[in-house]
C-alpha cells in the first residue's frame, strides 16, 4: 500500500531531529523504565514519520501539501 505524502520537507527534517533527540534523551538520562520505553517508543514513531513521510494524524485532519 502506497501513502501520498502529507508532510512538508522542513517538517520531516524536524521530526527525524526530535525522534532522534528522543531517542538520545531516553537511552542517556536515568528514569523510570516506563517513562524510558514511552520515550523511545514516541522517538521511533516521530523519526519514522519523518523518513516516510507520511502522518495518520495528519490525514485523519485532512491535511495536504501544497503543489
Amino acid at each position: 500500500m502506497f501513502y501520498k505524502k502529507n508532510l512538508p520537507v522542513w517538517e520531516r527534517y524536524m521530526r527525524v531531529l526530535a525522534g532522534a533527540a528522543m531517542l538520545a534523551v531516553g537511552f542517556t538520562f536515568g528514569m523510570e523504565p516506563w517513562i524510558k520505553w514511552l520515550l523511545v517508543a514516541s522517538g521511533v514513531s516521530f523519526a519514522a514519520m519523518g523518513f516516510i513521510g507520511f502522518c495518520p494524524l495528519c490525514a485523519m485532519a485532512g491535511r495536504k501539501i501544497k503543489g
